[in-house]
């Protein structure tokens, strides 16, 4: 069953309508097959007009829909043959970063994301996506593997920011953050990053400093997230929704900005409504990115980098 937002109540309401009807057709000798293809097409109408006209915040709102694929679902759907490689070599096994081994499309590769997990159990299993130093580290152990191999490096994007709890701060929080952007930005092969929901803060950037940064068309993108923003200029996170205006923080406003590099598509009324859909644009997206990547040299790799970030902003 699907989850409705709020901005799409009069949208919950008409198929709600759809349902019924279609329960009254299975036991009803009368044919509403007619009423039923108005209500239906009416349906389709109002969900692209609503998602036609999403404000900033809106968008936020169906980055962080419960129903959105994660990274588990990524990599059933994308990688074959995927191998997890657990631990930092350090400390410890960080479930909020997934990295490890597997077959794109038949390229071998390395694939490194956050997991905010999809039930209760999983979301404290996985702290919500929101990744300790351990993490970070395990992400730079997999990445120095992945370029030592030579394999392309994947990551994909989904936490609301690094953990901020006093033991990650401990164990060198910000430090473990610098050096994973360090290790992005020293790679000798290929690295495609993709924000799948919502990119927060410098827990979704260490593993962002990419040669192809791809961002999907309802995924959001900030150095903090809209309430954060908000409690900080206006004291109140009701204002949210005009921090994340003010923010630009949309897959559009970043495009124009330069910050990302290509806008992936989702299937109407958001990736959470057709998953199956949503992950074989992504696939297509990374593979395409990947194939053009691959004929750089690792010094035009890595100065290509350079030059991307150093632009960025630039007048």
């Amino acid at each position: 069953m699907t989850i409705y937002l709020e901005f799409e109540k009069p949208l919950a309401e008409l198929q709600s309508r759809i349902v019924e009807l279609r329960k009254s057709a299975e036991t009803s000798t009368v044919d509403i097959s007619a009423e039923l293809g108005k209500l239906e097409a009416k349906a389709d109408r109002q969900m692209r007009d609503i998602y036609a006209r999403l404000t900033p915040w809106q968008k936020t709102l169906v980055a962080r829909h419960p129903q959105r694929p994660h990274f588990a679902d990524y990599v059933a759907g994308l990688i074959e043959d995927f191998t997890p490689l657990a631990g930092d070599r350090a400390f410890a096994d960080d479930r909020a970063i997934i990295a490890g081994l597997g077959r794109l499309r038949g390229r071998p590769v390395a694939v490194i994301g956050h997991e905010k997990g999809a039930d209760t159990a999983s979301r404290l299993k996985h702290n919500f996506g929101m990744a300790k130093p351990e993490g970070y580290r395990k992400a730079i152990r997999v990445m120095q593997l992945a370029s030592r191999f030579g394999l392309p490096v994947v990551t994909l994007l989904d936490t609301a920011g690094a953990f901020p709890g006093v033991e990650a701060e401990e164990r060198g929080q910000a430090e473990a953050i610098a050096r994973a952007t360090a290790a992005c930005l020293e790679l000798d092969v290929p690295l495609v990053a993709a924000i799948v929901g919502e990119g927060g803060s410098g827990g979704a950037v260490a593993l962002a400093a990419a040669n192809r940064v791809l961002m999907f068309e309802h995924a959001v993108y900030s150095v903090i997230s809209p309430e954060g923003c908000a409690s900080i200029l206006w004291r109140t996170a009701d204002r949210a929704p005009d921090a994340a205006t003010a923010m630009r923080i949309t897959a559009r406003d970043l495009a124009d900005l330069g910050v990302i590099d290509r806008i992936v598509p989702e299937p109407l009324g958001g990736a959470h409504r057709d998953p199956a859909v949503a992950i074989a644009a992504l696939g297509d997206a990374i593979d395409d990115e990947l194939a053009r990547l691959e004929t750089l040299s690792a010094e035009e790799l890595r100065m290509s980098r350079r030059r991307k970030y150093l632009e960025i902003g630039a007048a």
